[in-house]
């Protein structure tokens, strides 16, 4: 698609790409990387589908698999796709960005078309490209399956090179506007208090009645 501007992360010139090399040295060594996918799983009926956006090298994608998810990873960086192939033989992230999603896009390459859970963890909200985020939001929104809810979490302070500061209430705003809800805000994977450093989001589609004013 051609109306697809680069992201923060394409434009860091490598500033944030330390990301997959250290992830795959952590997978090597045996340490536990599954903090995410753990609360994914725990937020999904049993074999779910799942979308995981920005799917990096795999690890999320693979840890929800492992756990009995039918599970698409997608990743628009051509060199942790083949990292991700390394590190979990026959993952097939498919190398799509975000912008890109579409029921046509991911029914041509084979992939369902709705989610009960999306899954945008590791940052990918702070490294999107300028002005895309309201974008990003309203298709992953179009990919929720009935009761589908969305899962993302990004840095507050100090976040990967190349990333932006995302303040709480500019995203919930946002998530508002692509005609979401905040279900929960949270400070860690494991569902610690909300903090100033990093914040975990479970969304869900935004009640019509409560967005016309007609709710209880």
């Amino acid at each position: 698609m051609n109306d697809i501007p680069p992201s923060r992360w394409a434009l860091s010139g490598g500033a944030a790409h330390g990301y997959g090399p250290r992830f795959a040295a952590l997978v090597a060594s045996g340490e536990d990387v599954d903090g995410e996918a753990r609360l994914a799983d725990a937020l999904s009926p049993r074999a779910a589908r799942i979308l995981d956006v920005g799917a990096g090298m795999g690890r999320v994608t693979a840890g929800l698999r492992a756990r009995g998810h039918d599970v698409i990873g997608i990743e628009p960086d051509a060199t942790l796709v083949l990292q991700a192939e390394s590190t979990y033989p026959g993952i097939g992230l498919l190398p799509l960005d975000v912008l890109e999603l579409s029921s046509e896009t991911l029914e041509a390459h084979g992939a369902p078309t709705a989610y009960d859970l999306v899954v945008a963890v590791g940052n990918v909200f702070i490294l999107l490209a300028e002005e895309t985020e309201v974008r990003a939001l309203t298709t992953l929104r179009a990919l929720l399956s009935p009761g589908g809810r969305m899962l993302i979490g990004f840095h507050l302070t100090a976040g990967p090179g190349g990333s932006r500061t995302y303040p709480p209430e500019e995203f919930v705003r946002d998530v508002a506007t692509a005609g979401l809800q905040v279900d929960l805000r949270a400070g860690s994977y494991e569902l610690h208090p909300a903090n100033a450093e990093y914040a975990v989001w479970l969304l869900s589609a935004a009640d019509p009645a409560q967005e016309a004013g007609g709710g209880a």
